[in-house]
């Protein structure tokens, strides 16, 4: 526990108050950046800055030519305040005196010394890059002397901290519990969009970096950690997560940029990509793009987009994915499927589709997953006929081809009542099927 000061001790709604250590740090642990306070010639100076705690120490980063820092160098050192704020959701109550919000901050106090000796800094410095990262300080470059020589980092023993939350629902008045208007909490969290490689950037998206966000319709579609707003049904924010499905023949993982290469290498055959929506990419470049699209479709809430990827040999051989996804009527969409030619007919495509159908029907808990194809593929028709589906009708002047023609669709369709006969019969064509790469 920090022993509460004078300055740690709240005048009003104590009970949102507490000094444990380990809360204390969760919230500086899990906070990116900080509000740094301090008094620059009678006058308040509020500093939004990146921090890092190591054990009791906060370590807040800066400039060498800021000048909080340039006070920070005597022996007094820089008496300053920090804050740092977690919003977890807004309240919306019956009456406008009760809106709210809950959330979690931390309040530190003290005085900050800059930190002089060079190894210091270093340990510092990677402590901050390995904050964003496990294991991005082995993955970069470390700083040159000159370079650590325009940063300046100050450190903040804490001693002095307070830690502040509200929790719970909304808490109107009694008299109030009868008025007309919706009331309730909207959950806020942090979530991080795919990462996007920089220009001539060929190494894969390393494991620390986050990819399986969770967007909802109407999301950005930035590339930066967002806020994400699922709303007061926020038990639908899972209909959009890319989870990992594993089977014997076919592992499904989330999208990312640096499956693009990969998946040209595997799927550049004109017969792959004869009834799809996008031309045959002519290069890895082209297939980018592709994968980029996909993207940036799953951020604005239109597709879950996966990677097929060969359980046995780890090779990426394809992808697929949710669309028309509604959780409201508990009916989702599988398509946007390709596949090497190679890996045709071998088990991968019925596992994927079984994997698939089980989140939906399983765990997502759907009652109706649809497929749509064109009218001209007789062969993927045939595909979908096997899994179970039952075809529902045309769909004419559906959706253009890249040609520039119109496609009639054909659509097809499975129920929830349907799904335990489909499940038990594609278990058991599986069990004949031999995994690529054995036998």
């Amino acid at each position: 526990m920090y022993p509460p000061t004078a300055r740690t001790t709240a005048s009003r709604t104590r009970d949102r108050m507490s000094y444990d250590r380990a809360a204390a740090h969760a919230v500086l642990d899990e906070a990116y950046h900080c509000v740094l306070g301090f008094v620059v010639d009678g006058e308040p100076r509020l500093l939004p800055t990146l921090h890092v705690r190591v054990g009791d120490t906060l370590y807040l980063h800066g400039s060498t030519g800021s000048r909080p820092l340039l006070a920070a160098r005597g022996e007094a050192g820089l008496p300053v305040c920090v804050t740092v704020t977690l919003l977890d959701g807004l309240i919306y109550a019956r009456s406008q005196f009760h809106h709210s919000a809950n959330y979690r901050s931390v309040v530190a106090h003290g005085t900050a010394h800059l930190v002089t000796s060079e190894d210091d800094k270093r340990a510092a410095m990677t402590a901050l890059v390995e904050k964003v990262g496990a294991g991005r300080a082995a993955d970069s470059r470390p700083p040159t002397r000159r370079e650590l020589a325009e940063t300046a980092v100050l450190a903040l023993p804490l001693r002095e901290v307070s830690v502040r939350a509200r929790t719970g629902g909304v808490r109107d008045e009694p008299a109030d519990l009868d008025l007309p208007h919706w009331a309730g909490v909207v959950p806020l969290r942090l979530t991080a969009g795919p990462p996007e490689p920089d220009a001539g950037v060929v190494a894969p998206v390393p494991g620390y970096l986050p990819t399986t966000g969770s967007p909802t319709p109407g999301s950005t579609g930035s590339p930066a950690p967002v806020v994400s707003l699922p709303g007061p049904d926020s038990g639908a924010a899972p209909w959009w997560e890319p989870v990992p499905l594993h089977g014997a023949h076919v592992l499904l993982e989330p999208l990312t940029p640096a499956h693009a290469d990969e998946l040209f290498a595997a799927t550049a055959e004109p017969e792959v990509w004869a009834h799809l929506g996008h031309p045959l990419p002519a290069d890895p470049a082209a297939m980018r793009t592709v994968v980029a699209a996909a993207l940036a479709a799953r951020q604005d809430g239109e597709r879950v987009p996966w990677v097929q990827r060969c359980a046995r040999t780890g090779a990426v051989v394809g992808t697929t994915s949710f669309y028309e996804i509604d959780p409201q009527r508990r009916s989702v969409a599988i398509g946007y499927t390709w596949l090497g030619r190679p890996w045709w007919r071998s088990g991968i495509n019925t596992e994927a589709k079984l994997l698939l159908l089980g989140r939906a029907f399983d765990t997502l808990g759907a009652v109706r997953v649809v497929w749509h194809t064109d009218i001209r593929n007789t062969r993927s028709q045939a595909a979908i006929a096997r899994l179970g589906a039952t075809r529902e009708g045309v769909l004419r002047m559906h959706r253009q081809r890249p040609d520039g023609s119109w496609r009639d669709t054909v659509q097809y369709a499975m129920t929830v009542d349907e799904w335990p006969n489909a499940q038990a019969m594609l278990r058991e064509r599986l069990r004949g099927t031999t995994p690529v790469g054995r036998g």
